[in-house]
């Protein structure tokens, strides 16, 4: 008979931290130049105008002004920045 219990190793704890991705600014808000506008993995989303796209895909402004979502041809969702007047 057994005087220990039997210890088997435990199959939890492979949990991957959330990467938190998705859209940082909406359609509509105001950006400035340089901020993250969109964080994916892989081009869900495509730089339109004044929009630059990072190594991993992350989409950035390149100008100050108003976010802007568009559906082009084939169902391709595009991403660009209005410039914001200055008066």
């Amino acid at each position: 008979m057994a005087h220990k219990k039997g210890v088997g190793s435990s199959k939890n704890g492979r949990e991957s931290a959330s990467k938190r991705l998705g859209v940082k600014i909406f359609g509509g808000q105001a950006c400035k130049a340089g901020n993250i506008i969109v964080r994916q993995r892989g081009t869900e989303f495509h730089p339109g105008e004044n929009i630059g796209m990072g190594r991993d895909h992350t989409l950035f402004a390149l100008v100050d002004g108003t976010v802007c979502f568009k559906v082009g041809r084939d169902d391709r969702r595009s991403v660009s920045v209005v410039p914001a007047v200055e008066a």
